[in-house]
C-alpha cells in the first residue's frame, strides 16, 4: 500500500523546475517568486511530495506573475513522501515525523522575514496535508487570508477556530476529506459572519486535483486552473 488518498499520484520531483529561485528564508530552503517592489505576500504549504513539485511550483509562478511576492519553504527539510517506500516507511511513520504543531511554528520565522523585507499584508494557501498548517495560522494574525485546497486532517474545530477570510476548494471524489465535511464547513463558516468565507467544491475531480493533475489532460488542467483563479481572486480581494 503507497498511502491514504493524499498520497497517490506523486508528481516527479525537479529543483530546477520554476520561474523563481531557492533561497534561505527564516532558516528553511524557499522557491521564491519576487516582483520587484511587491509589499504583498502569498505562503504555499505543499503537500506531503513537497516544495520541488513542478505544478506547485508553476503555480507560484502564476500567483507571483499577478504582483505577489510568492514563497514556497521546504517545511519537510529534504523529506517528502516516497510512495515506493511505504512498506519500509509507512504513511503514519512519516506523518509523525513532520508534526504540524512543528511546521506552523516554522512558518513563523518565514512570515518574520517576509515582514521585515517590507511585506505589509500575507495570504497563504495550503494543499492536502499543508493545510494543516494554514489553518493553524488562521487562527491567529498571522494572515491576512487563507485557502485550503483539498484539506485532509482538517476538523469541524479548527473551522470554528479561524479568524480571517477563510476559501475552502474541495473535490467531489475525496475519501479523506468528502463532500458531506466541505458542507460541513461551510454551514460553520456561514455561521461565523464576522468572517468572509467561500467554499466551492469541484465535481467530478479526485483530492490533489490542483497540484497533482496531468499536464497533457486539457480537462484536468481546466480544473486546477480554475482552481487556481478562484485561489488569486481571494487573495487580490484580501491580500493588499
Amino acid at each position: 500500500m503507497s498511502g491514504p488518498q493524499c498520497c497517490e499520484n506523486p508528481p516527479t520531483l525537479s529543483s530546477s523546475c520554476g520561474s523563481g529561485h531557492v533561497k534561505q528564508l527564516g532558516g528553511l530552503s524557499t522557491y521564491v517568486n519576487c516582483p520587484p517592489g511587491s509589499k504583498n505576500a502569498i505562503l504555499l504549504v505543499s503537500d506531503v511530495f513537497g516544495y520541488e513539485a513542478p505544478n506547485l511550483r508553476k503555480l507560484a509562478d502564476k500567483i507571483a506573475a499577478a504582483g505577489f511576492c510568492v514563497v514556497v519553504p521546504d517545511f519537510l527539510h529534504g523529506d517528502p513522501f516516497v510512495p515506493a517506500n511505504a512498506e519500509t516507511r509507512p504513511f503514519d511513520a512519516w506523518r509523525k515525523a513532520h508534526e504540524v504543531g512543528k511546521i506552523f511554528e516554522e512558518s513563523k520565522p518565514v512570515i518574520e522575514a517576509l515582514k521585515s523585507s517590507g511585506v505589509s499584508s500575507i495570504g497563504a494557501a495550503g494543499f492536502c496535508w499543508g493545510a494543516m498548517v494554514i489553518v493553524e495560522l488562521a487562527k491567529h494574525d498571522y494572515i491576512q487570508a487563507a485557502v485550503l485546497c483539498h484539506p485532509s486532517f482538517v476538523t469541524l474545530d479548527d473551522i470554528k477556530a479561524v479568524n480571517v477570510p477563510t476559501s475552502v476548494l474541495g473535490a467531489e471524489i475525496d475519501h479523506i476529506t468528502p463532500v458531506e465535511t466541505i458542507k460541513q464547513f461551510e454551514e460553520v463558516l456561514a455561521a461565523k459572519t464576522e468572517v468572509d468565507s467561500f467554499v466551492k467544491i469541484f465535481p467530478g475531480v479526485k483530492h490533489g486535483w490542483t497540484v497533482r493533475y496531468d499536464a497533457e489532460d486539457p480537462a484536468a488542467v481546466k480544473c486546477a486552473e480554475e482552481a487556481h483563479q478562484d485561489m488569486l481572486d481571494w487573495f487580490v480581494k484580501y491580500v493588499k
